[in-house]
């Protein structure tokens, strides 16, 4: 098996992983999100503390390198929070289409602030990403879940920005165990309070099933570190949208959610911007060779 094969083989995983996290986070029924997050991270600082430990590479944090760490952290937690109230309020395949949209904010923002060009048809591309984010949205006073739609659309914004910080953080050599790990204490940090003075009790189902949504994010999290270890981004990426199909499937079986027209047309133009900028991603990499 060459090396593309087996990190297409990871992201289809990973993809699996996040799909299956979704379900549980809404098997775990009418918990806060807040609450939700915190075992989520919970569960992925204990697996991140493992891997740097087993990697034995001495950290250090550069000048420059704590706001980088600070920003992923908080955007990353803005991200959770939003996906997991979009995964609670919403059908899930729409929940996971707007999360979605994380990597074309990651081109946004890296344009923004990491000065890097876009080309004109990339730009296109986000464009046509943002119209099919509509469709899912449907923004109208009729639509009585346009308030979770933005949240769920905040929660990719969110995850674009926190995408970001990390491209910048590798840029500085931080590694990626460790990214994961200061986000998961940081986020788990920053929910305690909220833990501490209005908890809401839960069964032990509910406890067991939000564990198994951590273990499922940090099987997600590894796999998806190992894809881009195996082959480049621009070869294996689109692959990702595979979630939205897992998601599906799983929301269709379990919950018994049919997404409607709408939100159908608003998955293919968003997986067909994702196929676009996959193509214009191996075009310019074939003229950089």
């Amino acid at each position: 098996m060459d090396r593309k094969t087996k990190g297409i083989l990871c992201i289809l995983t990973s993809a699996f992983c996040f799909a299956l996290m979704n379900m549980f986070v809404r098997l775990s029924g009418d918990i806060p999100s807040i609450e939700k997050s915190f075992f989520r991270n919970l569960v992925a600082s204990f697996a991140a503390l493992m891997l740097v430990m087993k990697n034995r590479k001495s950290i250090t944090i550069g000048k420059g390198d704590l706001p980088l760490l600070l920003l992923r952290s908080a955007a990353g937690t803005v991200g959770i929070l939003c996906n997991f109230y979009a995964v609670d309020h919403l059908i899930l395949s729409d929940a996971t289409m707007l999360n979605k949209m994380s990597p074309f904010f990651t081109l946004v923002f890296s344009m923004l602030f990491l000065k890097e060009k876009l080309p004109l048809k990339t730009v296109l591309i986000v464009i046509g990403a943002f119209i099919g984010s509509l469709f899912v949205i449907k923004p109208s006073f009729q639509n009585a879940d346009l308030a979770s739609s933005l949240i769920g659309f905040l929660g990719g914004l969110g995850a674009g920005a926190a995408y970001t910080s990390v491209r910048a953080l590798g840029k500085r050599g931080i590694s990626g165990p460790f990214v994961v790990l200061f986000f998961s204490v940081f986020s788990c940090l920053v929910t305690l309070p909220y833990l501490i003075f209005d908890f809401h009790p839960m069964t032990l189902e509910q406890l067991a099933i939000l564990l198994l949504a951590g273990a499922a994010a940090a099987g997600g999290q590894f796999a998806i570190t190992a894809a881009y270890k195996y082959a480049p981004a621009r070869d294996i990426s689109v692959y990702d949208y595979s979630q939205v199909i897992f998601t599906a499937v799983i929301g269709w079986v379990i919950f018994s959610q049919i997404p409607d027209v709408l939100s159908f047309i608003g998955y293919g133009i968003i997986i067909l911007m994702a196929l676009f900028m996959f193509i214009e991603g191996k075009k310019e990499n074939g003229h950089a060779a």
